[in-house]
């Protein structure tokens, strides 16, 4: 017996609820390349990369999977994986090379054709508008430190909103503000590359209010899909049970967390504990104007959920386990192995049982204001060749996945410790092996693997399991 003909798999089926949705998701610029092409604007993060060192062996992401060409092959691996939607994103400088001004009919054609080749393959569409590939030129003015980049990111929605909007079903607006702001304008170890720490809030409250006016926007557009919003959630824990180190973890969960949600949901940002608000003093400066254009009406609320967070504090020391930043070392706290837990290839640790009380937590904290969810991504890379001959034994993903997506079932099923919390799908992270940011090719997350000199694509184990657990969902539900 295959893995995918197996009682687990079975079982899973049965206890997916009528109408959730499984999915893939993807970023276009990790997999799309063509990034000179079709009239397309360069971003800042392919000035980024040409940065010495700032992409791990001097990877390009010139060709990635070269989707912009092969997307009509990817939307058959995609049908053949029987998945119910597809999370992609929209390139905003493919659609609106300055980010100011005119549109480019190329781009905005290559969306249309590849919503219409979902459509065709009985795949749902869910847009993302911003998945951190800002314009050059806006970058060049200040990016998300700068204000009037969310007035220009409502633009650019409105316009994304009138030309799709009667055919995506679901709108995200912003992927991960948390990582853009903590990788790229904190700790810079993404683009645009600036290690501002705290000073870096501007590029918090400014990713917020452009979500706020999309929402404003993609509705003024008449759009008939659902709108909402995605963001990176790890639970945070104390290294240990001394006063500094909850102190520190409670700090840290406010900058990864709770000033993301709060304003959105509640309209609001958190009171930060009294030590802290020094550093959180940038949010004192905000508008109740801006509060009310953030905290917009949400469809749903879409959950990214990779791995939880231990911060212990002082500097971490020189045989730390867990991968740091220079600017790190100019911080009171870092960041604490879990040694009970097996890692990813990133070393991230695999913990899913950490999924259900983080949907506890969410209802806790935001209780009839949190939106239905959709675990937007989830996903491990594992160390696998360059080249393969057929498809790879994947286990470990195979474990991931499946151990994720039970225990977010089980923490929402009546009786579950998130029972109340209404989950309305779960999203792989992600189809295909692509260019994984400053890690460029070094880390696979792909149900597919892509083999980046010839652009072959071969299906992993991981890909025949979830399509088995998508047939047998099927057979049960009679379609």
């Amino acid at each position: 017996m295959t893995v995918q003909d197996s009682p687990a798999v079975q079982d899973l089926a049965t206890r997916l609820p009528s109408g959730f949705l499984l999915g893939v998701a993807s970023a276009a610029f990790q997999i799309e390349g063509a990034l000179a092409a079709g009239g397309r604007g360069p971003s800042g993060w392919d000035a980024f990369v040409e940065k010495p060192g700032s992409i791990q062996d001097g990877h390009s992401p010139a060709v990635a999977c070269d989707h912009y060409n092969r997307s009509d092959d990817d939307v058959r691996l995609m049908r053949e994986l029987g998945i119910d939607s597809y999370r992609f994103s929209l390139s905003w400088p493919r659609i609106q090379p300055d980010g100011t001004g005119a549109f480019n009919a190329e781009g905005l054609d290559f969306y249309d054709r590849l919503i219409d080749r979902l459509l065709e393959a009985g795949i749902s569409p869910m847009a993302t508008l911003y998945h951190w590939d800002t314009p050059l030129p806006l970058e060049h003015r200040g990016g998300w430190m700068n204000r009037t980049t969310a007035e220009r990111f409502a633009e650019y929605s409105a316009a994304a909103g009138a030309r799709f909007g009667d055919r995506v079903t679901h709108w995200v607006t912003l992927n991960e503000p948390a990582s853009v702001t903590l990788n790229g304008y904190a700790l810079g170890v993404h683009a645009p590359g600036r290690d501002l720490l705290f000073d870096a809030l501007p590029s918090v409250h400014h990713q917020l209010l452009a979500h706020g006016l999309a929402v404003q926007a993609l509705r003024a557009a008449g759009v008939a899909g659902a709108v909402g919003v995605t963001n990176l959630h790890s639970p945070v824990h104390p290294a240990t049970g001394s006063v500094l180190d909850r102190f520190l973890a409670k700090a840290f969960d406010m900058g990864l967390n709770r000033i993301y949600a709060d304003p959105v949901l509640l309209g609001s940002y958190p009171k930060p504990p009294l030590a802290a608000r020094p550093w959180f003093r940038f949010l004192d400066k905000v508008s109740d104007a801006d509060l009310r254009d953030i905290h917009q009406p949400l469809d749903f609320y879409g959950l990214n959920y990779y791995y939880p967070v231990k911060v212990a504090t002082g500097r971490a020391p020189a045989d730390s386990p867990v991968g740091t930043a220079p600017a790190m070392a100019r911080l009171p706290f870092h960041f604490a192995a879990f040694p009970e837990y097996e890692t990813t290839g990133f070393g991230w640790p695999v913990a899913p049982d950490h999924l259900g009380p983080l949907l506890r937590e969410m209802k806790d904290r935001y209780g009839a204001a949190l939106p239905p969810l959709f675990i937007t991504e989830s996903g491990a890379s594992f160390p696998e060749p360059d080249h393969v001959e057929g498809p790879i034994a994947d286990a470990g993903r195979i474990n991931y996945l499946a151990a994720h997506l039970g225990h977010a079932l089980a923490a929402t099923a009546p009786g579950g410790i998130a029972e109340d919390v209404e989950l309305l799908g779960y999203y792989v992270w992600t189809l295909m092996d692509n260019f994984e940011w400053a890690a460029g090719y070094s880390q696979r997350f792909g149900l597919v693997h892509v083999d980046f000199e010839n652009q072959e694509r071969t299906p992993k184990e991981s890909f025949y399991w979830y399509q088995a657990l998508s047939a047998a969902r099927r057979r049960r539900a009679g379609s």
